[in-house]
């Protein structure tokens, strides 16, 4: 079936005011699984164009507080929310003044090339990054959820999550497009100390 970018979900984004229908992604993972609760502190990472963001914001009420990193500037603004438009390698621990956070949320994905291995290689090395930041970042007990291309490195970052978190699990959100190699790995509750 030829790729459509104007489908249903681009439609229901624009209808329920949306700023792209990656947020249906997070909707659907946060009904499932519940990563999110009222005032957490959360760390939205490749967070532009904002639509996880309002999806977070949604759910973690005014008392909560959202920070959100890409390297595109977001537009989106809320009182109880920060954006940066920073590379997530070249950040310190003190760019994160508000740590800990109670989840950490990925929607990274590297800019593709179109060589299927290049680009899992580069989603995997995002990934490697995302639980690098939640060792450090993370409230045990915290939750997170990240966006994976699927390939041969998979397997490395699903036992990176299984040491540190009570529970892994793998979601294709049914927003996801049918050609698309992206897959969303969840951690539930961090432990306070992982085997690693």
């Amino acid at each position: 079936m030829a790729y459509n970018p104007q489908d249903h979900f681009f439609r229901m984004a624009k209808k329920d005011g949306y700023l792209a229908r990656s947020a249906y992604k997070l909707e659907e993972i946060q009904q499932k699984y519940r990563i999110i609760k009222p005032t957490d502190k959360i760390l939205d990472l490749g967070c532009a164009p904002g639509a996880w963001s309002q999806v977070i914001l949604k759910n973690i009420g005014p008392k909560g507080f959202l920070r959100g990193v890409d390297l595109k500037a977001v537009t989106l603004a809320a009182p109880n929310a920060e954006f940066v438009a920073e590379d997530i390698y070249k950040l310190t621990l003190e760019d994160f003044k508000e740590a800990p956070y109670d989840v950490v949320v990925s929607d990274m994905a590297p800019n593709t090339t179109g060589i299927q291995f290049r680009d899992q290689t580069l989603s995997e090395e995002l990934c490697l990054r995302v639980i690098d930041l939640c060792d450090q970042l993370l409230k045990p007990n915290g939750n997170m959820a990240m966006k994976l291309f699927q390939g041969g490195g998979s397997k490395e970052i699903e036992m990176g999550i299984r040491k540190r978190f009570a529970k892994m699990q793998m979601l294709k959100p049914k927003s996801t497009r049918k050609e698309s190699k992206e897959i969303f790995v969840i951690g539930l509750k961090k432990l306070a100390n992982p085997k690693i």
